[in-house]
């Protein structure tokens, strides 16, 4: 199936049963609204789906649940893992499972130079003849893809196909579009940073808060890439707040408590595998008011 790197990718969270098992069926119905709500593919246990507590066979478990309920849209998983050969593994098993395309990050855990980060990149990249998005996140990650490496993976890797973007750097996409023309696809990743994206010339938005709000999401980018900034803003404006908890270390819990509130609690739950709790007390409520205030005051689209 082919990828078309434009529109709304939802990142998802993966939702939990009581025994934190994944909920599958859960998976598989939030999928289906996000569609429903104009989004053009699916980002599956990435680092906002908890993908570091899951085990490799849980990924692929996840990968199938989301091929089966959703077979004409694009399921992109997330590749990353504390070794080359999980990771290539993991990407090998997706291809195997049915999925469109890989978003593939550097290893967790060990940051080092541009040799190793290339060839871990190459190795994930090539064992398989998928479309790849690289995934830069230097402030989760601290590896930093800057854009002449992107262009050098580019020009030496064919399935190169986009780059997610989310160093929070207004001025990288810029960088990446004069030093590869429009080799690779542009995307966003960070949902604060995403309507200066869409000015600088990104296609397609890989989301957290798109879990929550898909429509809007869809709206928002739709204005930005046709340069309707000052219609944008309205829309903008009322979602920062719930933008920037994409952005935060608890960026999982809260995203899960949007979801939760804005499906009125029919498509997620707020439940999380340690080493994250669930929000109480103060944190809870504040995060709680935010996002209510939200719903109340949402714009007609």
């Amino acid at each position: 199936m082919n990828i078309h790197w434009k529109g709304v990718m939802p990142a998802t969270l993966t939702q939990f049963n009581e025994d934190l098992s994944i909920d599958h069926g859960l998976m598989a119905e939030h999928g289906k609204w996000l569609i429903e709500n104009g989004c053009t593919a699916i980002v599956a246990h990435g680092s906002l789906g908890e993908g570091a507590t899951l085990s490799f066979s849980e990924k692929v478990a996840l990968q199938k649940t989301y091929v089966d309920a959703v077979p004409e849209t694009p399921i992109i998983p997330g590749i990353a893992a504390l070794s080359t050969k999980e990771a290539v593994d993991l990407a090998k098993a997706a291809k195997d499972n049915g999925c469109s395309g890989l978003m593939v990050l550097p290893p967790y855990l060990y940051s080092s130079d541009w040799r190793e980060m290339k060839q871990h990149m190459t190795a994930v990249i090539t064992a398989t003849d998928l479309p790849c998005i690289i995934y830069n996140n230097p402030v989760a990650y601290k590896t930093d893809f800057t854009p002449s490496h992107i262009k050098e993976l580019a020009d030496e890797l064919p399935n190169v196909a986009a780059v997610k973007e989310s160093s929070t750097d207004a001025r990288r996409i810029a960088g990446i579009r004069e030093l590869c023309g429009d080799r690779v696809a542009l995307g966003v990743g960070v949902d604060d940073c995403a309507l200066e994206g869409f000015a600088m010339g990104a296609k397609f938005w890989i989301t957290g808060v798109g879990d929550a709000f898909p429509a809007y999401n869809v709206k928002l980018l739709e204005l930005g890439i046709s340069g309707r900034v000052e219609e944008a803003m309205e829309i903008y404006h009322w979602m920062l707040p719930m933008l920037r908890m994409d952005t935060v270390v608890k960026f999982v819990q809260l995203i899960k408590l949007q979801q939760m509130l804005a499906t009125g609690g029919k498509l997620g739950n707020t439940r999380v595998r340690p080493p994250r709790l669930e929000l109480v007390g103060a944190e809870l409520a504040e995060a709680t008011a935010i996002i209510e205030k939200a719903l109340a005051t949402a714009p007609k689209l």
